[in-house]
């Protein structure tokens, strides 16, 4: 793949204003409609629910939160104009905007906040362990709100950012979460117009938005393209504006083809095969470690990228992407080697392997479901067989949200925040996280101390020490860490993806 592919998004990136992105320039009359293809048919649109990064950046375009974190992570204001921190580090003082309005008229204010805070972290919605981070919120006034922390919290910010989308009280409290979750409310960019599942997403400009000159467009719809070959045609004919999680070879067969622009970029993204030691893999022989080490050891990751993603990927050797805080560059990946893995499973007392339930997701992650069928076969070469099952996506974010998924799931992680904190608590945080399905002692103790560090030279040092916990001690089958590789027509201005492959599309526009 050509290097210009990477400079186009980082020069767009180092291009893009902080807080104002693309609307610094003079603003563009927005004229048309963008359409956008997502890999997976979301689950729900509401924020605190939508389980996964394409579902997410459906449902964001609707919302807003106190603050807002720039490409460079960076925290700015947003619903919050200004905030005061006290000395102690657990209480922030929030003075709000007080010319907004969510799109049905509800005046947002600090009731509305609280309310939002209250709503979110129930347990039954998805992020929940997002908005728990803060143990109080109450009104000053109507426009101010206090939050407080029960301890300093380092990624406080970076989190409501990130998570605590605001929601109308009353009209979330009229028809309910699962309502809710099919045609939300909130005061973003844009509206909610319709959901046809399987079909389409309709989103409309918000004509009273805030942010001064934005959306760029008048309507985004987004269209659900599970088969990237399809969305590859799609781009091609015009029939959608922006693809993503192309394969390799799909991008490189569309870089001479007119009309089109791809764009690749590094994601803070580990995908990995999970252990589940809460329920379906109590008394499996995963619990003992010297089995997880033997599963690491017997697949060859550098295969499976070379043969599936042509290379663009780093082996995974932990929870952390290299431009994370504390990431240990000394960890070498685990080697292939099935005599080892062999050693190992005879050690632990399984000499003729064991079989065990596996399952993985269709249709969300490039190549995903060949990863899964080569994880498979390297396993039943050192005597592990697995029965492995296949998922549709949004049945399958549910099932791991309930913590009903086989003993062995493949999934994946992506971060925002530059930090690892909040991906290793989501999977790593047993019970008191949706989809978490490993827990265990020391984990839990360097993520509670990680998360009180207000230091950031001490912080780092814990996440090393952690990070070489968990390799010698595997909570996963550690799988690669990839570029993602994406196509849009050559009219569309200012799109930029992030590292997590999230993005904002209130700055986009098509020329």
């Amino acid at each position: 793949m050509k290097k210009a592919l990477c400079l186009l998004v980082m020069m767009s990136l180092v291009a893009f204003a902080a807080f104002g992105g693309g609307a610094a320039e003079e603003a563009v009359e927005p004229e048309q409609t963008l359409r956008v293809a997502v890999p997976t048919f979301p689950n729900s649109i509401d924020a605190s629910i939508a389980a996964e990064r394409n579902a997410q950046n459906v449902a964001w375009q609707m919302f807003d939160s106190l603050v807002f974190q720039t490409e460079t992570g960076e925290v700015e204001p947003a619903l919050a104009r200004d905030w005061d921190i006290s000395d102690d580090g657990r209480t922030y003082t929030f003075y709000l905007r007080e010319d907004v309005e969510f799109h049905n008229g509800e005046p947002f204010n600090a009731e509305a906040v609280v309310y939002s805070w209250e709503r979110g972290q129930r347990p039954e919605l998805e992020w929940s362990d997002r908005w728990a981070r803060a143990d109080d919120a109450r009104v000053i006034d109507e426009y101010t709100v206090e939050i407080s922390t029960e301890e300093p919290d380092a990624l406080l910010l970076g989190i409501m950012a990130q998570h605590w989308n605001m929601v109308p009280p009353q009209y979330t409290e009229e028809v309910g979460d699962d309502a809710f979750g099919e045609a939300p409310v909130g005061t973003g960019p844009f509206k909610f117009v319709e959901w046809v599942r399987e079909d389409r997403v309709v989103l409309e400009a918000n004509e009273n938005y805030w942010r001064e000159g934005l959306p760029r467009v008048d309507e985004v719809i987004y269209v659900p393209i599970p088969e990237a070959s399809t969305r590859m045609a799609a781009i091609q004919t015009g029939e959608v504006d922006i693809v993503n999680r192309l394969s390799f070879e799909q991008a490189e067969a569309l870089e001479d083809v007119d009309g089109v622009n791809v764009v690749t970029y590094p994601i803070d993204r580990v995908f990995y095969i999970a252990f589940n030691n809460l329920t379906t893999g109590v008394g499996e022989p995963t619990e003992d470690v010297r089995v997880r080490q033997a599963m690491n050891y017997a697949v060859d990751r550098q295969a499976i990228v070379d043969s599936l993603f042509g290379g663009y990927a780093e082996l995974a050797t932990g929870l952390m992407t290299t431009g994370n805080l504390g990431y240990d560059h000394s960890i070498e990946p685990y080697p292939y080697d099935p005599d080892r893995a062999r050693e190992l499973l005879a050690e632990a007392g399984y000499p003729d392997g064991f079989e065990i339930g596996f399952a993985a997701p269709t249709g969300a992650y490039t190549n995903f479901e060949q990863v899964a069928e080569a994880v498979q076969g390297y396993l039943r070469d050192v005597g592990i067989e697995t029965d492995l099952e296949f998922m549709e996506s949004g049945r399958y974010w549910d099932l791991e949200a309930e913590k009903a998924l086989p003993p062995l799931f493949g999934d994946s992680w992506s971060e925002r925040s530059g930090e690892a904190l909040p991906r290793l608590r989501g999977a790593l945080d047993g019970w008191d996280a949706s989809f978490s399905a490993w827990q265990e002692e020391t984990i839990t103790e360097y993520m509670d101390e990680i998360g009180r560090t207000v230091d950031q030279e001490r912080r780092a040092q814990l996440y090393t020490e952690l990070h070489n916990y968990m390799f010698e001690n595997p909570p996963f089958i550690y799988l690669y860490v990839p570029e993602t590789f994406e196509a849009t027509r050559d009219n569309v201005r200012d799109y930029n993806p992030r590292a997590a492959e999230d993005y904002f599309l209130m700055y986009t526009y098509l020329e």
